[in-house]
Order: C-alpha cells, then sequence, then structure tokens
C-alpha cells in the first residue's frame, strides 16, 4: 500500500539528511482494508510503516489467505476456473475520502505472480487482470479493486488413472460382446467387468470434486 499524507511532510536538511523512517503502523492513519472474499487467513507480525520526507507512506505486509471461489466443474478435468480476489474500503466514500488505483499494470503483476508461484501441482497459473470500479451501497459509491486469477487444472494425473481405465473397460467390453466366445464365456467376462467398473465407480466417486452446479460430463457417463 502506498498513500500520501501532506502533514507528514519535512526538510531532510534540517534532520541530519534524514529522508526517510520506520514507525510502528499505529503511529499515523493508514486506510483500513478488506477483501471481500476472504474466508479465513494469518497475517504476518510486521507491523510498520516507512514514511519519506516529502509525506509518502509506504506499507507491505504479506499474509495467506483462504478465498471462497465458485468452481464450474462441468469440463472436469481439462477445466480453467477464475476467483476473484476484491479488495474494498467500505469505512470511506470513493467520492469524498478514498480512491484506490493499482500502481503496477496487469502484464507486470502477470509477470511477479508467476515468480511467486512455483509450485507444480494439480493446478497451473495462466492469467492475472485487474478490475478498478466503483461499489454502490446505500448512497454512497466505494472504490473496489478486483483482481481476476485464472488457474487451468493438468488433467494427465486423471488421464492415467481415470480415463484411460475406463476407456480400457469399454473397449474389453466390447471385445468380448462380439468375439467368438462361448455364452459361458461372455457372460464370466461381462460379471468381471461389471466388477471392474463397480470399483472404478468408487474411485471416480473419491476423485470428482463436488459442487452445486452441474456434474462432470465424465461423471455423468
Amino acid at each position: 500500500q502506498e498513500w500520501k499524507n501532506t502533514f507528514a511532510t519535512w526538510d531532510p536538511r534540517d534532520f541530519c539528511n534524514i529522508s526517510k523512517i520506520i514507525l510502528p503502523t499505529n503511529t499515523y492513519w493508514s486506510p483500513p482494508i478488506f477483501i471481500l472474499e476472504r474466508v479465513n487467513g494469518q497475517n504476518s507480525n510486521l507491523d510498520y510503516v516507512v514514511i519519506m520526507h516529502n509525506g509518502s507512506f509506504n506499507f507491505t505486509q504479506p499474509f495467506q489467505v483462504t478465498l471462497t471461489c465458485s468452481l464450474m466443474i462441468l469440463k472436469f478435468p481439462f477445466d480453467t476456473q477464475t476467483c476473484n480476489l476484491s479488495i474494498a474500503s467500505f469505512l470511506y466514500p470513493a467520492v469524498t475520502d478514498l480512491v484506490m488505483k493499482t500502481r503496477r499494470s496487469p502484464a507486470e503483476m502477470m509477470k511477479d505472480s508467476q515468480g511467486y508461484f512455483l509450485t507444480d501441482g494439480e493446478w497451473k497459473f495462466t492469467n492475472l487482470s485487474i478490475i478498478e470500479y466503483l461499489e454502490q451501497m446505500d448512497d454512497e459509491q466505494f472504490s473496489v479493486v478486483t483482481y481476476v486469477i485464472s488457474m487451468q487444472r493438468r488433467p494427465t494425473l486423471y488421464i492415467l488413472n481415470l480415463i484411460l481405465p475406463t476407456c480400457a473397460l469399454y473397449l474389453l467390453d466390447m471385445a468380448v460382446l462380439f468375439g467368438p466366445s462361448s455364452l459361458e464365456e461372455k457372460i464370466s467376462f461381462q460379471i468381471a467387468i461389471i466388477l471392474g467398473s463397480s470399483m472404478l465407480a468408487v474411485i471416480l466417486n473419491n476423485i470428482l470434486p463436488t459442487s452445486s452446479n452441474k456434474p462432470p460430463i465424465i461423471g455423468t457417463h
């Protein structure tokens, strides 16, 4: 966070060329902001702000946060999810008191985010965009900055453990059904395939994500 306070300025030549100081955040006013989608989180203990001689305040605080996000899993495991991280301050109206702006462009934020996203797990970070707008509440408008985060699921694990075994069972079922085997052999093969399909259905039930919207296409066949 960066903001200016015209009442906290001084001439460095009058104070041994000191151009900046570091003070606790509760020493001066700081803009209170909220993350609208936040469910849980853990803040750091770095409650200090850097004050420049021209009245510029710089406050940096890393923290971890858990957000709510609506998932669309119809195309699972080839789905792409979009989650919002909205930052706002509903204590000061944007028209008279507080307007929030992003200092860096979406391309710069995207580059930094890819540097922070070092995990090689299930999700792949694909895009980041920024939306600045005014939220109407009652008779006042408040400044909101929303970061739209796009993540793409890596489907390799699900292809190997789910899609390929399912296709193999279907192909085996067709081969036995139209093969030259006797009726008794076909029945025994069909029973074995049904048991295999049942076990695969149990695994599928544990793998598929739960959601209140449309179920995945792979789970309806």
